[in-house]
């Protein structure tokens, strides 16, 4: 057995019913660099650099501990997907500013980052979260 891990990539594959406004949000408004795109007859992929990946697993008390800690009530789905950035407060602006709602402004975690709470295009419940350290 190889000490290798056998997963490469993590990659999240998000069907929008918009793709243009999708791809505008999350390439040009928040950031993420465009690794390749293609197409077929009838439809367009676009694969966007999102940085390291991990898969953060949870059960649903625990999952209600997080929405409660950064929302104040219950909102997340099944998914949700959490970007690190440097500055949340600004991240938060500017991605409300592009079209994103947000359901909970900046707070800080029991676990020191400062998390807020968006609603994005894709229909995708976005947590972005900077790190505070010691």
């Amino acid at each position: 057995m190889s000490d290798e891990p056998a997963v490469r990539e993590l990659r999240l594959v998000v069907t929008a019913e918009d793709y243009d406004a999708a791809l505008h949000f999350y390439r040009d408004v928040l950031g993420l660099t465009e690794q390749g795109a293609f197409a077929s007859e009838d439809g367009r992929v676009t694969i966007l650099d999102a940085g390291r990946a991990t898969l953060e697993l949870t059960d649903p008390n625990h999952a209600a501990f997080i929405d409660d800690v950064e929302v104040g009530r219950r909102v997340a789905g099944h998914i949700r997907v959490a970007f690190q950035v440097d500055d949340s407060v600004a991240a938060t602006a500017k991605l409300a500013a592009a079209g994103a709602e947000v359901v909970a402004e900046p707070t800080r975690t029991p676990w020191n980052s400062l998390n807020s709470r968006l609603e994005a295009p894709g229909a995708l419940q976005l947590t972005l979260f900077t790190e505070l350290g010691d």
